[in-house]
């Protein structure tokens, strides 16, 4: 098992900020991380263009972008690919395995730096797992999961994780159990209080 680096990424930490280039509907543009403080971030990695779960997962946030949106969330896709490889996988129709016009940028991290400071990059295939990594608005790393390649990853949870992230935040006496969905009822971290709580359940 690799052992732990001193200065790997974790949750709490300002999220590295970086300036690349990014398809954005069907232009190239310069994004920053810090450009987008004020709104929440799901920044995701996958590993290429034109390949086969990678299409999957765009299009599905893609199609799902409204929602994320509404809860004044940007969205950002990365992989090591050119911002010319994007743009010609965004100008190939889905039915061919592209993935068309998109609600979001796909940030491309030719460089690999991008993915390197988020601990995402694989050295042995060069590309970036599955790396997901919600962002607060005042840039801090609330949530990192990584998939390895071959399985993507569910738009659903992303959104619930993003709405309880949402929800401590805005009542910072809560917290939010497991399954927790807008609505649920959450839990007051106290030994005597909790107890409410665990009587219900």
């Amino acid at each position: 098992m690799p052992e732990m680096r001193d200065d790997c990424l974790r949750v709490g930490q300002m999220a590295p900020d970086f300036s690349a280039t990014a398809v954005v509907d069907q232009n190239f543009k310069i994004v920053k991380l810090s450009d987008y403080r004020g709104r929440y971030v799901v920044l995701f990695f996958y590993p290429l263009d034109f390949t086969f779960v990678c299409p999957t997962e765009i299009a599905a946030f893609s199609d799902r972008y409204g929602e994320f949106k509404a809860l004044n969330t940007e969205i950002l896709g990365i992989s090591v690919d050119s911002e010319f490889a994007h743009l010609a996988w965004i100008q190939t129709e889905r039915k061919l395995g592209g993935v068309g016009d998109l609600n979001y940028p796909l940030v491309s991290d030719i460089k690999k730096d991008i993915s390197a400071g988020y601990n995402v990059l694989d050295p042995d295939s060069g590309v970036a797992l599955r790396g997901l990594f919600i962002i607060d608005r005042d840039g801090v790393l609330q949530h990192a999961t990584i998939n390895n390649l071959a399985f993507g990853r569910k738009v659903d949870e992303t959104l619930r994780v993003l709405q309880a992230i949402q929800h401590v935040q805005a009542n910072p006496d809560e917290v939010c159990p497991v399954d927790w969905q807008p609505g649920d009822k959450t839990m007051i971290p106290d030994p005597v209080k909790a107890r409410e709580f665990f009587a219900e359940v």
